[in-house]
């Protein structure tokens, strides 16, 4: 076939997609009449894992299942800001890893506030200023955002999400060779986390320059003459700063774990679930033993332990963040949760991502 053949041909596939695209939003308009009549969540990550997993399950062409993801997650931003816009609040800037982690989860299409603090993310969502929110809890390389977890023990909100999202650095620069470049804007942990890339490419009098985020240094780049920046990917595109090298990061397994936070929301039973609590025991020799021992009794798999200073007055006492699997109305969760419900904060069960 000749090249306009083909084009030809994909031109009618993509009316095709269209035409049934359309028709897939008449079906989620009726959704978000029926859920708004019964006051039902718009959001269901459980439904939408389920949706990806048996395409990935039937898929026998050429698109990988992580394209299938990608493709689908937007299709499900798209209807989900069709049945009813939500407004997202994350932590900031904009072109910051969590705008990039939000924006995977709910599309370019919805409402974004981003926030100065990991603080007024919690407050936005408690007040119901915004109906979801995103926030980092760890990464693998760094360990874990304590601001997060100590908030998730005061605050009236849930987890209803969590992302795992691979921490890729780019570096930008308006300058075409590395010789013109003086300065490299960035922040202080993304110069840790590119090490090897900037002592062994760039010039050895260059001058590392912390600022407050990796998106600001992107627009410090962009705005001055013989400089560059170390930062996200969707940071270049915001400020169409051009990329002289992607994925500079030692790490090629660097990830960050990103919660989406809410503050009536719990979810359905899922296939493969998570679930968080904040724990709270006496000062009894073994009781923490204890209670993790009954986990281990009751089969269920403890994925995360981890300490924090409950701050009640000048003793030394904490609380512990247990993440498991299951959910939490599990017969054999149920269990445990109603032997030790005054000493148990439920976080959320969620669609297990990582």
């Amino acid at each position: 076939m000749k090249l306009e053949d083909l084009r030809n041909k994909i031109d009618n596939l993509d009316n095709q997609i269209l035409d049934l695209l359309n028709q897939r939003m008449e079906v989620v308009k009726q959704v978000g009449e029926l859920k708004r009549s019964t006051n039902s969540i718009i959001y269901r990550p459980e439904r939408e894992k389920s949706i990806i997993d048996r395409l990935d399950g039937q898929n026998n062409g050429l698109l990988t299942n992580a394209a299938i993801e990608a493709i689908f997650l937007e299709i499900f931003a798209v209807s989900r800001n069709l049945e009813l816009p939500e407004r997202i609040a994350f932590l900031g800037p904009e072109g910051s890893f969590t705008h990039q982690a939000a924006e995977s989860r709910f599309g370019a299409m919805s409402d974004y506030i981003p926030l100065n603090t990991i603080k007024s993310v919690f407050d936005s969502v408690e007040t119901e200023r915004a109906r979801f929110g995103v926030v980092p809890i760890e990464n693998n390389q760094e360990g874990s955002v304590h601001e997060t977890i100590d908030l998730l023990g005061i605050r009236d909100v849930k987890i209803v999400a969590e992302i795992p999202l691979f921490i890729h650095f780019s570096f930008g620069s308006k300058e075409d060779s590395l010789s013109k470049i003086k300065k490299v804007y960035s922040k202080d942990i993304a110069f840790r986390q590119c090490r090897n890339f900037i002592e062994e490419y760039l010039p050895k009098d260059v001058t590392l320059v912390e600022v407050a985020s990796t998106s600001k240094a992107a627009k410090l780049a962009l705005e001055n003459e013989n400089s560059a920046a170390i930062c996200s990917h969707i940071a270049t595109k915001l400020y169409d700063l051009p990329v002289l090298f992607e994925n500079i990061e030692d790490s090629k397994s660097n990830r960050t774990r990103f919660l989406i936070i809410s503050k009536n929301i719990v979810n359905q039973k899922g296939v493969n679930d998570k679930t968080s609590i904040l724990l709270k025991t006496s000062d009894n020799p073994g009781a923490l033993a204890n209670f993790l021992k009954e986990f281990q009794l009751a089969g269920i798999n403890l994925t995360k332990l981890e300490s924090r200073p409950a701050r009640d007055g000048e003793t030394f006492k904490y609380w512990f963040l247990i993440d498991f699997d299951g959910h939490f109305k599990d017969e054999n969760v149920q269990k445990i949760f109603n032997a030790h419900e005054e000493n148990i904060r439920f976080l959320g069960s969620y669609v297990k991502l990582c």
